[in-house]
């Protein structure tokens, strides 16, 4: 019980799980909200974002930034402004990642969990800036763990976290969206994915998810995160001692180190991309096949760097076809 000390009570199992959620929370497990929270829609605003009370206790870890106030007149649809890195962020798609998760709550579910304790975060406040949000598709079905990109900047999870796990989860497979410590370089982020991962495999009788044949997704400076642990492993980044995952997923990064044995990847790119070049991307495809991974690469044209889920572009779809490349690698009878 590691992770989860005992704000919620998770009905499945009748588990203990800790989120920040206190006082949609402490409603919740009294009775029933006499009035459904509402959804968000693009001409509502920043503030509506950070106030709304499905997000009581960690709306300010839904945003890029964690060091930096935000303008709360700002309409949702103008959102993209706040993501220098990303580009074709489309306002529909950011609102529907955000109503799915009111969604959640409304019905009762937790959507919010830390990934390390009160204690090591007293220790180390900057771990206060973590954790991660869960879009549950089948009970007892595999997980995708998503790291958003952002340079190590910022985490775009609006952008490539939440609208992927929309997806993920609705072709019944369970999705975290990682919210890790931005600023402190790619060592510090990729230990919280590590530590991530960690804490799903511990508490998955808790949170209803098969830890075999798992697969780690990420975006630019998180596709970074993910092919690291992916070559190297949990345990060279501080997490525990576990199986790698069964596939990768990488969009568009320049990341170039391997291992002897690598997983299956998928790999996307725009054919514009300047940040992370087709070419680079290339090399990348080419040094996983030498090491026997198998590999699906797909070029997107008219794209430049951080298209998130192409909504309306020639990249709209990828998302179902990763899962797709994924489910192959699944062993289990829940993946067939």
């Amino acid at each position: 019980m590691s992770l989860f000390s005992a704000s919620y009570v998770a009905r499945a199992g009748e588990i203990e799980v800790e989120h920040r959620n206190h006082r949609i929370d402490t409603a919740r497990n009294t009775a029933t909200l006499g009035a459904q929270l509402g959804h968000l829609g693009p001409d509502d605003t920043i503030g509506d974002l950070l106030k709304h009370p499905a997000f009581s206790g960690f709306s300010h870890l839904l945003m890029p930034w964690s060091d930096r106030p935000y303008d709360e007149t700002m309409p949702l649809r103008d959102f993209g402004s706040l993501l220098p890195y990303h580009s074709h962020v489309d306002p529909g798609t950011v609102v529907a990642g955000l109503n799915h998760m009111i969604d959640d709550v409304n019905s009762g579910r937790p959507v919010f969990y830390d990934i390390y304790t009160e204690a090591q975060r007293r220790a180390d406040p900057t771990k206060d800036q973590t954790g991660f949000f869960f879009f549950r598709g089948k009970p007892g079905a595999p997980f995708a763990i998503i790291s958003p990109g952002g340079g190590f900047s910022y985490v775009g999870s609006v952008h490539e976290g939440f609208p992927y796990a929309v997806d993920v989860a609705s072709q019944g497979y369970n999705a975290f969206v990682l919210k890790y410590r931005a600023g402190h370089g790619g060592r510090v982020a990729t230990e919280d994915l590590a530590a991530a991962i960690s804490t799903i495999f511990r508490n998955a009788n808790a949170l209803g998810v098969d830890t075999r044949d798992y697969s780690l997704w990420g975006s630019s400076a998180g596709a970074r995160m993910a092919a690291a642990i992916g070559s190297h492993g949990l345990a060279a980044f501080g997490g525990d001692d576990l199986p790698k995952p069964a596939v990768v997923v990488m969009a568009y990064t320049a990341h170039s180190d391997t291992a002897s044995t690598e997983p299956p990847t998928f790999v996307i790119v725009g054919a514009q991309d300047g940040i992370a070049p087709p070419s680079v991307m290339e090399r990348r495809v080419t040094a996983l096949r030498r090491a026997g991974a198998e590999v699906q690469y797909h070029k997107y044209e008219g794209l430049g760097h951080g298209f998130g889920p192409g909504t309306g572009t020639s990249a709209e779809g990828w998302i179902a076809d990763a899962t797709r490349f994924w489910k192959k690698f699944i062993k289990n009878s829940h993946g067939r």
